[in-house]
């Protein structure tokens, strides 16, 4: 009986030269001894799937504050979709598909509750400590914030999973990162530009005629069609937020393969060079891109979904409530610390209060947020 490949030898025979191989890690803060089974990646990934962090998303809004129906998205629904879409791009591309699927459940456990709202309120809250980003949080819970182990703070992830959420906050000014880094941003995209609207057409925020009005959408509608003929109703809707996810899937797939080739990407320091200031390509860009057409398709329905669901007056007449709640409740934790739980007490001497107190609300779901409002301001 043939025995099992490990996964250093798994990786050699199935990752492309472009992608990063684990068996060339930097490694992690804290020196640990290697894993018998487990490649670091597939530790990484583990870590994050454990922490209490990504457990809370299942309660965490991800748009839509307020409505509390079980068809449309959570943070953590809208993060195992992304990981979905993520596999499917590394894999067709040749990427490292643990590293990826860590990226990809990790990118959003930063988030607070209440969505966009959340991270608003909580960003002009801390604006006299430097604000508040749910990508910088992310990996402050990465790092410090989520204690699993005994031997270090955070969870010790690998330096390319740091340097992958790092690279999330920054403005494009040092070298290109990874192209596992990438697929899961573009994923991300894909994901909230189609589940989004998908959620508000359930919601009764938009009809499907006024999104069938935009060209991407059209043209998956168009794909539909000529496939399984006319469609009304829901069955008309999945099918084409389904193809509108295979189009964009398929178009990024296409674009990115004839860049890889057209640019003679043969290893990771080729990928980190292109798209960095002095580079072959213009500083920030990304060699995971759409093509013009699409990407112009995807602006326009980003700016429909702005306008026409994220700022509707009934998204916001639910949202500012909100919003007031979780205001009262930062103000009445920086009065009172002493009921900060011990962990964040401690750390108020390190970070001063209202830092901790942003890491506490930052971490509560949308349930517990109401709830604690409630018990510790008397409402109700």
């Amino acid at each position: 009986m043939t025995p099992p490949l490990d996964w250093r030898a798994r990786e050699a025979l199935t990752l492309a030269p472009w992608a990063m191989h684990a068996a060339d890690s930097a490694g992690r803060v804290h020196d640990e001894p290697a894993h018998p089974v487990r490649s670091p990646y597939q530790r990484d990934r583990d870590r994050i799937v454990h922490s209490a962090a990504f457990r809370r998303l299942a309660h965490k809004t991800q748009v839509f504050t307020g409505y509390h129906g079980d068809y449309h998205r959570s943070r953590l629904t809208h993060t195992l979709e992304v990981t979905s879409i993520a596999r499917t791009l590394a894999r067709a591309l040749g990427l490292n598909e643990d590293l990826v699927e860590t990226l990809a459940l990790a990118h959003d456990i930063g988030h607070p509750p209440l969505g966009h709202a959340g991270e608003d309120t909580l960003a002009e809250l801390l604006r006299a400590e430097g604000g508040f980003n749910h990508n910088a949080q992310a990996l402050r819970i990465m790092e410090f914030l989520e204690v699993r182990y005994p031997e270090f703070p955070g969870l010790n992830l690998s330096r390319e999973v740091l340097d992958a959420q790092a690279s999330r906050k920054k403005d494009g000014s040092g070298p290109a990162p990874l192209l596992e880094t990438q697929v899961v941003d573009a994923a991300d995209s894909i994901a909230y530009d189609t589940h989004d609207a998908d959620d508000a057409v359930e919601l009764g925020l938009l009809t499907m005629d006024e999104l069938l009005g935009l060209p991407l959408v059209a043209e998956a509608a168009g794909r539909v069609t000529a496939r399984h003929g006319v469609l009304e109703g829901a069955a008309l809707r999945h099918a084409v937020l389904h193809e509108l996810v295979d189009l964009q899937v398929a178009d990024l797939v296409e674009r990115t393969r004839r860049a890889l080739e057209m640019e003679g990407i043969d290893s990771v320091a080729r990928v980190r060079a292109a798209g960095a200031p002095g580079g072959p390509r213009p500083a920030g860009s990304r060699l995971v891109s759409h093509a013009p057409a699409l990407a112009a398709g995807k602006r326009e329905l980003e700016t429909f979904l702005f306008d026409r669901v994220y700022r509707s007056p009934r998204v916001l007449a639910v949202r500012v409530p909100a919003q007031e709640r979780l205001t009262s409740l930062f103000h009445w934790y920086g009065a009172h610390p002493e009921a900060l739980p011990a962990g964040y007490r401690d750390r108020a001497d390190r970070f001063g209060v209202p830092r901790s107190v942003g890491d506490y609300i930052a971490g509560m779901t949308d349930r517990f947020l109401e709830h604690d409002h409630a018990r510790r301001l008397q409402v109700g």
